[in-house]
């Protein structure tokens, strides 16, 4: 290679020379027809092997079943070697080129090394992206933060690169420039702090499994609700259900508290818990005239035949006074309520049955006593979710008044507003 680049352009200068001109302008003159050669040369190999590397490429993804190699063409992987050739012809041609310049040698010498070790980075840069492409295809990784694993890849790299650089430009021994480095490894520290913190959160959070891509996640010091879409070395984005996105810093998620919906999207049910305050003053005993109107109701129909017998058993067995209401056992209203709804909690269709069904009550406020409903909803998803709960809930507020309760409302005047009397 040395002797076919010596033919190449050493044969104009003894020409030069032969013809009696003097040795600084045919130096001169040699050099720029050099250069001149050295750029079509150079030119010529990028063309030639980028029309190749990339035709052969193309042409290879096109015919094979892997995904990997139409991602290195996306990645244009290709493109980056056909640019890595041709400097390394300048590279072997720079010291023949400028032999009689040993000062200009030495500084074109090591522009060339510097943009060889970029160029090569760039090639190792492109191949880890199209290895994130296609194992983000896997649906065994798509969920892992292999954004931050490549970004942790990448800048182990730079560092290197920028090591062999700085070496190359002040003719410093690697070794001797690693030794000051790690003297200054604590200044190094404090200027990646952030992303010392977000690597080590990103390992935890992928071994822990706390957060997948796709996971839905609640963050309420940050704003964030909704879709986690995307895992890096310092941020997690979440695209929240109003279209806007969060940024999340990655290590907070181990050093704040968090909620993850992926339990109960993976599950089978979502749950409903929510409560309605009932008057105080509304609930009371029933005499026999109400629970016969009751018994009118399909869904506690049967429950307060059978209740009444049971009790009316009790109170003559231990002949209680039924004067006063309040003495022996009676039903209120409010248990009936209570029985009614959990009976139209295990007739609707889209429950979940088999997890946690109750309608509860509370500890008493001073705004009435609270009902409770806990289940679960068969369908997870937001909108079907909320219409389930919805229609619940309007179901038993239009019920109420048929059991002769109140739910607990804020006192307003004539013109609908909230009295402060």
């Amino acid at each position: 290679m040395h002797k076919f680049l010596e033919k190449i352009f050493d044969w104009l200068y003894p020409l030069l020379r032969k013809i009696n001109l003097g040795d600084n302008t045919a130096s001169y003159i040699s050099l720029t027809f050099n250069i001149i050669i050295l750029t079509i040369f150079a030119y010529c190999i990028y063309g030639v092997f980028r029309f190749v590397l990339v035709t052969i490429m193309a042409v290879i993804a096109k015919k094979t079943k892997t995904r990997f190699d139409d991602l290195l063409v996306s990645n244009q992987t290709a493109k980056y070697i056909a640019h890595l050739i041709p400097f390394l012809f300048i590279y072997k041609s720079v010291p023949i080129i400028l032999e009689s310049f040993v000062y200009w040698e030495t500084i074109f010498g090591k522009l060339v090394e510097i943009y060889i070790i970029i160029l090569v980075l760039w090639i190792v840069r492109s191949i880890f992206k199209a290895i994130r492409d296609f194992l983000k295809e896997k649906s065994k990784y798509s969920d892992k933060p292999i954004d931050s694993y490549i970004q942790v890849i990448m800048i182990v790299l730079w560092l290197f690169g920028i090591i062999i650089i700085i070496s190359e430009i002040f003719a410093i021994k690697t070794n001797t420039l690693l030794g000051t480095l790690g003297a200054v490894s604590a200044v190094i520290i404090l200027i990646f702090r952030d992303t010392i913190l977000g690597f080590v959160a990103s390992v935890q959070v992928s071994l822990n499994d706390m957060v997948r891509i796709g996971d839905w996640i609640t963050f309420d010091k940050f704003g964030a609700d909704g879709d986690v879409i995307e895992i890096n070395l310092a941020t997690v984005k979440v695209r929240n259900f109003d279209n806007t996105t969060t940024t999340i810093p990655t290590y907070s998620l181990i050093s704040d508290s968090f909620r993850n919906w992926r339990g109960m999207q993976n599950s089978y049910g979502r749950r409903i818990k929510r409560h309605i305050l009932i008057k105080a003053k509304t609930i009371r005993f029933l005499n026999e005239e109400e629970l016969n109107n009751l018994k009118k109701i399909q869904l506690i129909s049967t429950y307060i035949e059978l209740r009444q017998v049971e009790i009316d058993a009790y109170n003559t067995n231990h002949k209680i006074d039924k004067s006063l209401k309040i003495n022996g056992r009676n039903m209120t209203n409010f248990g009936l309520f209570r029985k009614y709804i959990t009976n139209y909690l295990e007739n609707y269709p889209e429950l979940n049955q088999e997890m946690i069904l109750l309608c509860r009550q509370l500890q008493p406020t001073a705004q009435g006593i609270p009902l409770e409903i806990y289940t679960f909803s068969k369908d997870q998803r937001f909108v079907e979710y909320e219409y389930i709960m919805s229609d619940i809930f309007d179901h038993i507020i239009a019920s109420i008044s048929y059991f002769d309760l109140e739910i607990f409302e804020l006192p307003t005047d004539k013109n609908g507003f909230v009295s402060t009397n």
